[in-house]
């Protein structure tokens, strides 16, 4: 038996692990391995486990209806024995109980069966919450970002189960980001050269901040690719260009929850900005560039601020630093937010949103931003956020809607993103913050 097991598992594990993710249709679950096996589970299964077998009436996840192992099997010993690739030391997973139980195993007596079946549970469960723990990129999270907690054994156990094909789920690491999978296998491919494993090894850390497994909707903006994708249950959904941050004032790696559009926004100029381009700009072309530019100045940063006279501000004081001042744009026009702007509540003043300056997103490296993230279709993610149309309100200023329900937002550099032919490197590739 330990020869024929060893067997299959040589021979299905290339198989597992190379499975396409949408292959061929969804095989049903293995058929049932009989009263004998049933019962050796359930004398067998303890605490969480013996719950979720329980709830499946003892069948097998791991054994065929022969008692053999399934490829999910071999995919999932395969990625424990490469766990440093995630970060993990291979050392602290439960591998060697699921080896010798293999080793053991010199015949399919259902107590054997049993045996080898918990092990394999115990290693998933075990490998899956190791990797909620796996070193992860630095991001900034805004106080409402959401961090889905690390499952429990059965909750792992469940999803995997539910799974149309137990084969594919493992082998494409279902339980995480579906970018994951494919750039763990070309890190440990052998053609892959040191400079790309280093790259590689980064972008997974980035990639396990990102939700996990079919978890909801959420926007994802990829400011090394300058794209925005819309993610529902683990799957893109759809895809637009941005403009984000100049390597000077790049757009920072942040996740928050986006719970308003704002029609018609002004455009709160920041202090920084006032001081290094605008006063100098009204210094050199006169009060009347404030008027044709359609900025005001307030009196302040509160609610009820009021607008004052230009002509009283001293401007080189504005341009040096020494005096911040509130500049604010009105809405239309040229208006740097464009029709509207998406909020997420964020110290860094981020937004996503329109822009009047179309051409921008014709280039095709589009890092020329201040930090926020500007958007090539600004009405189809109004819409797939609110679920209808945005309305036009041409005369009302900094009209708020709320979403119906909030969408996370994360904000990442994936230096290295799986295509179809292979993984696609970024020509334009700056340094996340």
């Amino acid at each position: 038996m330990k020869s024929s097991i060893r067997h299959i598992l040589t021979a299905t594990a290339a198989l597992a692990l190379a499975a396409p993710l949408h292959a061929a249709p969804p095989t049903a679950p293995a058929a049932a391995s009989g009263a004998p096996l049933r019962a050796a589970l359930a004398n067998r299964a303890s605490g969480e486990l013996s719950a979720f077998y329980a709830d499946r009436d003892f069948q097998p996840l791991w054994l065929g209806a022969d008692g053999a192992p399934r490829p999910a099997l071999a995919a999932l010993l395969a990625q424990v024995r490469s766990a440093a690739a995630d970060g993990i030391d291979p050392a602290t997973l439960p591998a060697d109980e699921l080896t010798l139980a293999l080793d053991r195993a010199a015949d399919l007596a259902p107590d054997n069966r049993a045996r080898i079946e918990l092990a394999a549970s115990r290693l998933y469960a075990g490998y899956v919450w190791a990797l909620r723990g796996a070193p992860r990129a630095a991001m900034i999270m805004a106080a409402d970002a959401p961090e889905p907690p690390a499952p429990s054994n059965r909750a792992a156990l469940e999803a995997a189960a539910a799974a149309p094909s137990l084969d594919r789920y493992v082998a494409a690491m279902g339980w995480m980001h579906p970018l994951y999978a494919p750039l763990r296998t070309a890190l440990l491919a052998a053609t892959t050269s040191p400079d790309q494993r280093r790259q590689l090894a980064a972008n997974l850390e980035r990639v396990r901040v990102l939700p996990q497994g079919s978890e909801g909707r959420y926007v994802l903006v990829d400011a090394a690719a300058q794209r925005l994708w819309l993610y529902e249950g683990g799957k893109p959904t759809g895809s637009m260009k941005v403009v984000v941050g100049k390597p000077a004032s790049q757009t920072p790696a942040m996740a928050g929850m986006i719970r308003s559009a704002i029609v018609n926004p002004y455009w709160n100029v920041p202090p920084d900005l006032v001081a290094a381009r605008l006063a100098p700009k009204v210094r050199t072309r006169g009060i009347g560039y404030l008027k044709t530019s359609r900025f005001e100045v307030l009196s302040g940063w509160t609610a009820n601020a009021t607008a004052i006279d230009p002509a009283n501000v001293d401007w080189a004081a504005v341009a040096s630093g020494a005096r911040p001042l509130r500049v604010r744009q009105l809405p239309g026009g040229a208006n740097a937010m464009g029709r509207v702007k998406f909020v997420f509540a964020n110290a860094q003043g981020i937004y996503l949103h329109d822009t009047p300056e179309k051409q921008l997103l014709l280039k095709p490296a589009r890092t020329l931003s201040n930090g926020c993230v500007r958007l090539e279709d600004a009405q189809r993610l109004g819409t797939w956020l609110m679920g209808t149309p945005l309305p036009r309100t041409p005369d009302q200023p900094e009209v708020e809607l709320t979403l119906p329900r909030p969408v996370p937002v994360y904000l990442t550099y994936l230096t290295a993103f799986p295509t179809p032919t292979g993984i696609a490197y970024p020509a334009v590739q700056p340094s996340c913050r």
